[in-house]
């Protein structure tokens, strides 16, 4: 089986994969302290829960972009797992030419999701379309893959989350609420009020930039929402076609299956 591990600023997702089928999936705490043996002990936990054994997993594939915690992942796949795991990074095969300058700033987590992206939602009804992926993280990434494919780049901007907490902690009278929509965009209370600018200022920030993206290119888009908010967000708004919050476990997926010759 592979293990697919997806190490984000705030979460490191693994998930099990036998074939084709996603067996589980795993979510914790991203700890830049990491040791080998946490992460190991962690990671035979999970599993055990899910009713796994590390001793199945026989490969694995990494994709980081949080440097400090990626040794440790490394270190403990080889010592209890007995194998090294394919880090997404320059050289990797992943089918997707690179047309960002240089190819090696832009994070492993985007490129991962915009090839996932194009295999599972980029056929529309005249053929290949390109594709918008809006990643709502710890930051909201917008990136672009042209019907070709190409990964043409994107945008990048502070995640809801952080927006949330920079209110509360810059002022000093305004508490720190929940980021749900409310029924008004008026507010009529103060939390209604933040409520009102968190969520729909948001979805203003999504759909201006979506629009301004398709204005650039010169090729029809669909537009995949994934990541912690996007099942909660697209509902309200008409720019997102898609929500797919398994697209970095597939993408890791697809990257590991053209690189198993090598």
């Amino acid at each position: 089986m592979l293990l697919a591990v997806d190490v984000g600023n705030s979460h490191t997702t693994f998930g099990v994969f036998a074939g084709d089928e996603l067996r589980c999936e795993l979510r914790l705490s991203t700890r830049h302290g990491w040791t080998r043996d946490e992460v190991a002990i962690a990671l035979r936990q999970g599993l055990e829960l899910a009713g796994f054994g590390l001793a199945e997993v026989d490969a694995a594939i990494i994709a980081c972009v949080v440097p400090p915690a990626l040794g440790a992942l490394r270190e403990a796949l080889v010592r209890y797992a007995g194998f090294e795991p394919l880090v997404v990074g320059p050289g990797i095969r992943t089918g997707m030419p690179i047309r960002y300058d240089p190819p090696q700033e832009v994070g492993a987590d985007r490129i991962v999701t915009a090839v996932a992206a194009h295999e599972r939602h980029g056929m529309g009804e005249q053929g290949r379309t390109g594709i918008i992926v809006v990643d709502f993280g710890t930051a909201t990434t917008f990136d672009v893959v042209s019907p070709a494919p190409e990964y043409l780049g994107g945008a990048i901007a502070p995640g809801i989350g952080i927006s949330a907490d920079a209110l509360f902690s810059r002022a000093a009278k305004l508490p720190r609420v929940e980021a749900t929509k409310p029924d008004r965009v008026i507010g009529r209370n103060t939390v209604g009020a933040i409520q009102s600018g968190l969520v729909n200022g948001y979805l203003g920030l999504v759909e201006g930039l979506i629009a301004r993206i398709r204005d650039e290119v010169d090729f029809s888009t669909r537009v995949v929402a994934t990541g912690g908010f996007a099942a909660r967000l697209a509902p309200y708004t008409a720019s997102i076609d898609a929500v797919d919050e398994a697209l970095v476990l597939e993408g890791l997926r697809i990257i590991f299956a053209r690189n198993r010759a090598r």
